[in-house]
């Protein structure tokens, strides 16, 4: 590493030296790093538990549409508004003030932790077809396993962010190449009569109508493309600002074929009701019925290095995005402390301690990897959706527009985004909104530390009625969840 210190510019510091900046290969390996997790390996199980080919399919069409909307606003509001850095809490603040941008900062913040605590909980799952000791990732064996594979990630960013990213770039290259092999050999394994043999699902009562099996794959598809903003998230640290925009569309469009054809190819190899039978990782089902054993251990293995990487790449997102924001006082001020290193030392260490008690609950409360990814896909949502508002918002006003410049495809962009977003909020259903609800509060209170700190004024009245009404769904949600009405865990 260089000797200068990697530091975030803000108005008072200066920018980040050239020697210590991330570059297009690493800021694009941080994108497809942040995306190609643990969710692609159990692609194959998780859409079709709840859907058919058909719907699977119709599932896919939607995301894409919804997630390019999304691409072209990140890739957008890198170059339009290349003052405001860490993506999407800073638009959001930018857009529609700093509740909601603190906020999005928060969900996001919350997203990404209790994420990491999910690909903690999968790695484990992976290991226990060599270890049966580890189970399904949440037995004891497994929360310690998690616990000191989640320290040694946390010394190896404290001793730089550019040494972590260019481990990342080399085990996203690592990860990346099973899954490819898996599509290549499945391809020629597929069999017509097979992925046809109950094309609409409705031949399965359980799974409902076509439209209920669509609804069933948004947030299975959403999380695996959570990351699309990694560039984003890290656009203080870009080389250059335009290297941003092209890492999102380079990492969204590689991700989307991987996906797609890992799902749609699967359902070609084993029927419906068997996909969705199979043990997570199911990806080594999948190929383990074409191959024989060793296609089972290769899946496995490549999963450990996948989420290892990935685990990476989401401590390196979570950290950031509070300390940006502690920096610019969204959040209290120590969430922005910085090692000699230019780390963000504080804010990781907080973050890895809140993943290391929820290893610890996945324990007793025997947490499962798919109810975690659910509520890390729902806790995202509202910086997604304001990202998309606030560049349709830009679009609208004119505002960093020239005279005369054509904002047609941004509008759009923005709009398509944010009803994507909303639709998603609908697809979750209430169970994983009340589990949002519930780690939402308790940030009001880190709000409310900021501003004083800061010497504002806390609310605006329209501010004051969000923060009542998110309290008070969040003590229906606690109520709800005690006398076990509703559940998520």
């Amino acid at each position: 590493m260089a000797t200068t210190d990697i530091n975030v510019p803000t108005r008072e510091k200066a920018a980040t030296p050239a020697s210590a900046k991330l570059r297009l290969g690493s800021l694009t390996a941080l994108v497809i790093g942040s995306m190609v997790g643990s969710g692609v390996f159990s692609l194959p199980q998780n859409m079709a538990a709840g859907a058919g080919p058909l719907a699977i399919l119709i599932g896919w069409a939607i995301t894409a549409v919804g997630m390019l909307a999304l691409v072209f606003v990140y890739q957008s509001l890198a170059v339009r508004r290349p003052d405001l850095d860490a993506g999407p809490y800073a638009y959001a603040k930018a857009g529609f003030g700093p509740f909601v941008g603190f906020n999005s900062a928060w969900g996001y913040w919350i997203s990404a932790w209790v994420g990491n605590v999910s690909y903690a909980v999968i790695v484990f799952s992976a290991l226990s077809y060599f270890f049966p000791a580890f189970g399904d990732g949440n037995t004891w064996q497994a929360v310690l396993g998690a616990s000191i594979l989640l320290w040694l990630i946390h010394f190896l960013i404290l001793a730089g962010i550019r040494q972590a990213a260019v481990v990342n770039t080399i085990v996203t290259v690592a990860k990346i190449a099973p899954v490819v092999l898996f599509v290549g050999i499945v391809a020629v394994a597929f069999k017509l009569n097979v992925w046809t043999l109950d094309f609409t699902g409705l031949g399965n009562a359980s799974l409902g109508t076509i439209a209920a099996q669509v609804k069933s794959t948004m947030l299975v598809t959403l999380w695996v493309f959570i990351g699309i903003e990694g560039a984003s998230v890290f656009s203080a640290r870009a080389e250059r600002r335009k290297d941003i925009a092209t890492a999102t569309v380079l990492g969204f469009f590689t991700c989307l074929a991987l996906y797609a054809l890992v799902s749609l190819l699967s359902l070609g190899i084993l029927s419906q009701p068997e996909l969705a039978a199979l043990k997570n990782p199911s990806m080594a089902g999948v190929l383990e019925a074409v191959v024989g054993p060793w296609g089972a251990v290769l899946i496995n293995l490549a999963l450990v290095i996948s989420v290892v990487g990935a685990f990476l790449s989401w401590t390196l997102l979570a950290a950031e995005v509070p300390h940006v924001a502690g920096k610019d006082g969204t959040m209290p001020k120590f969430f922005g402390r910085e090692s000699e290193r230019g780390v963000p030392s504080t804010s990781l260490l907080i973050t890895n301690l809140l993943v290391q008690a929820f290893l610890v609950i996945t324990l007793f409360a025997q947490s499962t990897y798919q109810a975690l990814f659910y509520i890390a896909s729902a806790a995202i949502l509202v910086p997604y959706i304001f990202s998309g508002a606030f560049a349709a918002k830009l679009a609208l006003t004119g505002e960093s527009y020239q005279s005369g410049e054509r904002r047609t495809g941004p509008l759009l962009a923005g709009v398509l985004a944010t009803i994507y977003g909303l639709w998603l909020i609908y697809a979750a259903g209430p169970a994983y909104l009340f589990m949002c609800a519930i780690l939402y509060a308790p940030g009001i209170i880190f709000y409310v530390w900021a501003r004083r700190e800061g010497n504002q004024r806390v609310f605006h009245p329209v501010e004051a009625v969000i923060a009542v009404a998110l309290v008070a769904v969040a003590i229906l949600a606690v109520y709800e969840m005690w006398t076990g009405a509703v559940s998520a865990l």
